[in-house]
């Protein structure tokens, strides 16, 4: 039934924009998420649009759709080369299988931190994929600091070392440098859309996920999972993303407004992020969920292995550390 309803959604808002647009809209944009409307990315893309449509005088519409209601983040993205009229918050990993290079962000233990991953995603060298990215792949990135926090493993055992993992169905995004991480550390990696998390844990499809707090809350993960291993193994900073096709029909004036806008509302959402990890904490114990931090070593050199199965890996690895290092 969700799926129906999308699916007559995406219909209703891509055939027919003009009926949902404010009457001086000339331009519309549908943004969409798999998150729900008690996630922090959520309100930061309240705040998008709001500032969107008060700095354009309505002429740029904002449309913004939680719940998966536009489909899963791959399907929304893949829509975007077509030139519709959506905007998605993707991830490195998924951005890797059209310029690999961007995957490096979503590599485990590649940053620490938000501030660590802007000073990448701002530097000439990340500048220069996010170019490769428009001009041939079709993705106009408008910003790329929507920080979601560091994920971390929920299961129904303790968990106190990679060996713990061994042989346990977890729901990880089917991108190859995810996949290949939960691999690394021993489990079995499933990938179907976030809305399903919560039944596939129940009906024991999979044992478990790897996901942020702020997503964790958005679901109550704690009535199907009762352990949450800190692991920090990723940390997730996305991107907002729309058609290249779409943007280059703005005038230049209503493109500049979507990227600072963009930038202004994913620094507002990363602070809701940062912020809130103490109350979702607090959330997670208030529901009987048993919190640790392991030693992260074994699970750091773990995952090492991933930069040796992914194409040139390694050599990314390093230019994030000289990027890093100020180099």
């Amino acid at each position: 039934m969700k799926r129906i309803l999308g699916l007559l959604v995406i219909a209703l808002t891509l055939c027919t924009a003009p009926t949902f647009a404010a009457p001086k809209a000339k331009f519309r944009l549908n943004v969409g998420t798999v998150l729900t409307e008690t996630d922090p990315l959520y309100r930061g893309c309240l705040q998008f649009k709001k500032n969107v449509e008060a700095r354009t005088k309505g002429a740029v519409a904002i449309g913004v759709f939680p719940n998966s209601l536009l489909g899963d983040t791959k399907e929304m993205q893949n829509q975007l080369k077509a030139g519709t009229n959506i905007a998605v918050i993707s991830d490195p990993a998924r951005l890797a299988e059209s310029v690999p290079a961007i995957g490096i962000l979503g590599a485990p233990y590649i940053v620490d931190g938000p501030e660590e991953a802007k000073k990448v995603t701002t530097s000439d060298w990340f500048k220069g994929l996010l170019d490769e990215l428009a001009a041939k792949q079709g993705y106009r990135v408008l910003s790329f600091n929507w920080y979601q926090g560091a994920r971390h493993f929920w299961t129904n055992k303790p968990v106190g070392a990679p060996s713990d993992l061994k042989g346990l169905r977890l729901r990880t995004p089917d991108a190859p440098v995810w996949q290949a991480t939960v691999k690394a550390v021993g489990a079995v990696p499933v990938s179907f859309g976030w809305a399903d998390v919560y039944a596939g844990i129940r009906q024991k499809a999979i044992d478990g996920c790897e996901a942020q707090h702020s997503a964790s809350v958005g679901i109550k993960i704690w009535e199907v999972c009762k352990y949450l291993t800190k692991t920090s193994h990723f940390q997730l900073v996305s991107p907002l993303i729309c058609s290249e096709q779409w943007f280059k029909s703005l005038p230049e004036g209503y493109q500049k407004i979507l990227q600072e806008e963009a930038s202004k509302a994913g620094d507002y959402a990363a602070k809701l992020i940062v912020d809130g990890l103490a109350a979702s904490e607090e959330e997670f114990k208030k529901n009987g969920v048993a919190i640790s931090t392991p030693d992260l070593a074994p699970f750091v050199k773990a995952c090492d292995s991933v930069y040796d199965q992914l194409p040139n890996y390694r050599e990314y690895q390093k230019q994030v550390k000289r990027i890093l290092a100020g180099k």
